[in-house]
């Protein structure tokens, strides 16, 4: 499709790209109207492989002509840097965005007949953190994430581009019944493994062969850390052993080192 020059922020041909880094504003505009906005042209090349729908795309003018592979039948709209910086609110770096249709998320029985090893997030609401730890699930052998209710937005621009588009890879669904997704999880045949420095908790190198037959590693939020509610129902409490005093990692770290462990048997 030819591409089409803009020249107001206000034209409301790109709405979807307005305000990009007001999370507020995004989040109550994204999910409700079923679209989410991906940035760089690797990123927008991996939500088309995995058959997410493009809706528009939006180019630094410099960038049109070098475009290859985008949908015929999605607009190609073109501006200058500095009227990219007005509509979204940044300097638009990577010179190209585009916003995709989002698809309906899978039930949570199917995505866990569907899965060996689980991520399971309760309170996870940093979109820095949430992407980057989609990436580690994708490449370190995670099958599915379950999310609780207040977890941070995976289809977010800065979950999406922190993950390298790995939230593609892994299907996740978000729980509507909290904790009794984790019951849930449990009568499914999972082992339900909380992640805590509690001084009850054991070392993750100590787990038993059964109890990572099916394992779902459970993870708070940096700071609180999982509630007694998600303590309560997991089967087995771990931890990273530490040196030096330090008491926690970054749960995005914390959770890639988990996830190496958990999976090391299989890369044997």
């Amino acid at each position: 499709m030819p591409a089409q020059t803009i020249t107001s922020p206000d034209d409301p041909r790109i709405g979807d790209y307005r305000a990009l880094t007001d999370v507020e504003l995004r989040t109550r505009w994204e999910p409700p109207n079923g679209l989410f906005i991906a940035e760089g042209e690797l990123v927008i090349e991996r939500a088309l492989r995995a058959g997410y729908r493009m809706r528009s795309a939006l180019v630094d003018e410099k960038r049109a002509g070098q475009l290859t592979g985008l949908p015929a039948d999605a607009p190609l709209y073109t501006a200058p840097p500095a009227l990219l910086e007005s509509i979204t609110g940044f300097h638009v770096h990577r010179g190209i965005l585009a916003s995709f249709h989002r698809r309906p998320l899978p039930a949570m029985g199917e995505l866990l007949a569907g899965a060996r090893r689980l991520a399971v997030l309760e309170g996870l609401n940093t979109h820095t953190n949430l992407g980057a730890l989609f990436r580690s699930a994708a490449a370190l052998g995670i099958d599915a994430v379950v999310l609780s209710p207040n977890c941070a937005d995976p289809l977010y621009r800065r979950a999406v581009r922190v993950s390298m588009g790995e939230v593609f890879a892994i299907p996740y669904a978000k729980s509507d019944d909290w904790p009794g997704t984790l019951r849930a999880i449990r009568e499914a045949g999972f082992t339900l493994l909380a992640m805590t420095p509690a001084p009850d908790a054991v070392a993750l190198r100590s787990l038993d062969e059964k109890q990572r037959e099916r394992p779902a590693l459970l993870l708070g939020a940096e700071g609180p850390g999982l509630t007694r509610e998600a303590l309560a129902a997991s089967d087995v409490r771990v931890v990273i052993p530490m040196f030096n005093g330090v008491d926690s990692l970054n749960v995005a770290t914390a959770a890639a080192v988990a996830f190496y462990e958990l999976g090391a048997g299989d890369r044997a």
